[in-house]
């Protein structure tokens, strides 16, 4: 059948005995300090394709502040205002994501571009056209 595999070393850290590997071939299993090579060497990558971006967390902040501001309106009573506030903001953040980068538009960017942009333009629309319509109820 098989041959058993050999026992364990009672010392976690200890090398197991694994037969070698023939002249010129590489041992297949890398040890620790090349994994801990490798991993940095591939972190050093990912760290140098990031483009930190504080233009496009700006614009976000601007937009959330926009949207609060709305928000505070509807809940002072002029909620046909604060709606319209509140797509204001929506529509300016789609232009925001049309006109900027993905790298650029910080949280502004969820998904592709178009998507993004035609997803904020129906929000926005929907809000001015709800707030348009609805017609107001006795108190």
């Amino acid at each position: 059948m098989t041959d058993p595999a050999p026992p364990l070393p009672e010392d976690p850290d200890a090398p197991l005995d694994r037969d070698p590997a023939p002249d010129g071939v590489p041992d297949p299993v890398p040890s620790e300090d090349e994994v801990a090579a490798g991993l940095a060497e591939e972190i050093e990558q990912v760290e140098e394709r990031r483009y930190p971006s504080t233009i496009g967390g700006a614009f976000y902040l601007l937009v959330l502040a926009a949207t609060t501001v709305g928000i505070g309106i509807v809940s002072a009573g002029e909620w046909r205002v604060g709606i319209r506030v509140v797509a204001g903001a929506i529509f300016s953040a789609a232009l925001l994501r049309l006109v900027l980068r993905r790298r650029d538009a910080g949280m502004l960017a969820v998904r592709h571009r178009v998507v993004d942009v035609l997803i904020l333009l129906l929000v926005g629309s929907a809000l001015v056209f709800l707030s348009a319509t609805i017609p107001d109820q006795p108190v």
